[in-house]
């Protein structure tokens, strides 16, 4: 059997930039212990599958440990391989997904993710985790999945360097977003997930659906740039439309071949 598979790096213009994502479009699903084990074999944060349906496609998405239930980056890498190498002629794409419908829709060069918010609450946090980032933060959010900690500068940001072994030791969550007012940008985070088999994605469209709501509140605005410090780094373009988030950001292709499994 022969899979087709693409490298995409999402959430930049630039090749070595960005988020790096798989993506293998199928015709039908392959097992999922076949899909992970894809994954793990890939070694990149995420891996994403993707099969047709009657008004548009199934996806699911693998990091190297577990199957998640949403991926910005890698929607965004197969999106841009529908719209691209697929040639897709709608302007819109409609996903299936464990978290419901999503669409992804062309906007001139960008290509823009319409995703559920994650409106976070505060939280007390759970021991340990303070001492496993290394910095204490202004106040600490939960939300579906990941913990979001909030500090004052962008600069404590970019110092933070936590305790990776203690970090994955943080069980209820699927990793912990810093983040902080931008310097000339609106705000600015970095995500760890240990937990998942990712210490730190470079630049993550779904912790996103959390920051979001957090920073329409905390700075009225509807409509923000963002930027992800890592060492690759990413920008994202983000709007507020309801109780839903416009994720966008660009991709560019790096890799394409295919996968030899046997029969």
């Amino acid at each position: 059997m022969q899979i087709p598979i693409y490298q995409i790096d999402a959430f930049t213009q630039n090749l070595f930039r960005g988020n790096p994502a798989a993506v293998c479009p199928l015709e039908t699903w392959l097992p999922t212990q076949t899909m992970q084990n894809i994954a793990a074999e890939n070694n990149l944060a995420e891996t994403a599958f993707f099969v047709p349906e009657s008004e548009g496609f199934a996806i699911r998405w693998f990091t190297p440990k577990a199957e998640v239930d949403l991926c910005g980056h890698a929607t965004l890498a197969a999106s841009w391989v529908i719209f691209n190498e697929l040639h897709y002629d709608q302007e819109e794409i409609v996903f299936t997904s464990k978290s419901g419908k999503l669409g992804v829709t062309r906007q001139g060069q960008l290509l823009a993710l319409n995703f559920p918010a994650d409106f976070s609450d505060p939280v007390d946090p759970p021991e340990g985790l303070y001492e496993a980032i290394g910095a204490e933060p202004v106040t600490c959010y939960k939300g579906k999945t990941d913990y979001l900690l909030i500090y004052e500068t962008q600069k404590q940001i970019e110092q933070i360097q936590p305790n990776f072994a203690a970090l994955d030791t943080i069980s209820d969550a699927r990793g912990v977003i810093v983040s902080a007012p931008g310097d000339i940008v609106d705000f600015v985070s970095r995500f760890f997930a240990p937990q998942v088999g990712v210490n730190e994605d470079p630049v993550t469209g779904s912790a996103h659906t959390t920051l979001a709501p957090y920073w329409y509140r905390n700075l009225a605005k509807t409509s923000l740039h963002a930027h992800q410090l890592s060492e690759r780094g990413g920008d994202l373009k983000i709007k507020m439309l309801g109780n839903r988030v416009e994720i966008a950001g660009k991709a560019i292709k790096y890799l394409e071949g295919k996968i030899y499994i046997p029969e």
